[in-house]
């Protein structure tokens, strides 16, 4: 794995602004984020044996690829399981600095992920609620937001394909 300093960008774990480097993986990082994914609790043992390395070599490469943001390893829930009945996504109308309206969205705790677009918005946002009348409410705290000219909504009615496997190939 080697790293090319680059413009900044943003952290997707946490929205601050840091510098990001440009990450090549070798054929090994990409077999061992693989096995991640497959199963993220996977011992760095069983890791190892599948990719032609130590207990000790794997724990280092996992370690540096967390530190250097290229992955995550987190447990992954179903909304609707844990009480929150609505899932959806915001499309957003905006002028001004789009970083800054960006970045305040970011800080609202039921928004989970937060993208600058090109095309009919600038900003798409991606949101859980417990149920319509907190939506209601952070619908509002959007709207107020400012730069923010106007707003779309798409209700999610079903999910039918969710994964979490890209970017290794």
């Amino acid at each position: 794995m080697t790293e090319r300093p680059t413009e900044g960008s943003r952290d997707r774990r946490n929205g601050s602004r840091r510098a990001l480097a440009s990450v090549q993986l070798d054929e090994t990082a990409k077999q061992i984020i693989e096995q991640l994914q497959q199963d993220g609790r996977r011992s760095y043992a069983a890791i190892g044996k599948a990719v032609g390395l130590s207990e000790a070599a794997v724990r280092q490469r996992v370690q540096k690829l967390l530190d250097s943001g290229v992955m995550q390893i987190v447990g992954v829930t179903d909304p609707l399981m844990l009480g929150f009945s609505r899932q959806m996504m915001i499309g957003l109308k905006c002028e001004g600095d789009l970083e800054a309206v960006a970045d305040e969205l970011a800080a609202f705790e039921e928004i989970d992920y937060v993208v600058i677009t090109a095309g009919s918005f600038d900003i798409l946002v991606e949101l859980v609620c417990e149920d319509d009348e907190q939506l209601l409410e952070l619908l509002g705290r959007i709207r107020r937001v400012p730069g923010v000219v106007s707003t779309e909504s798409f209700v999610y009615l079903k999910l039918r394909k969710q994964t979490y496997s890209w970017g290794t190939r």
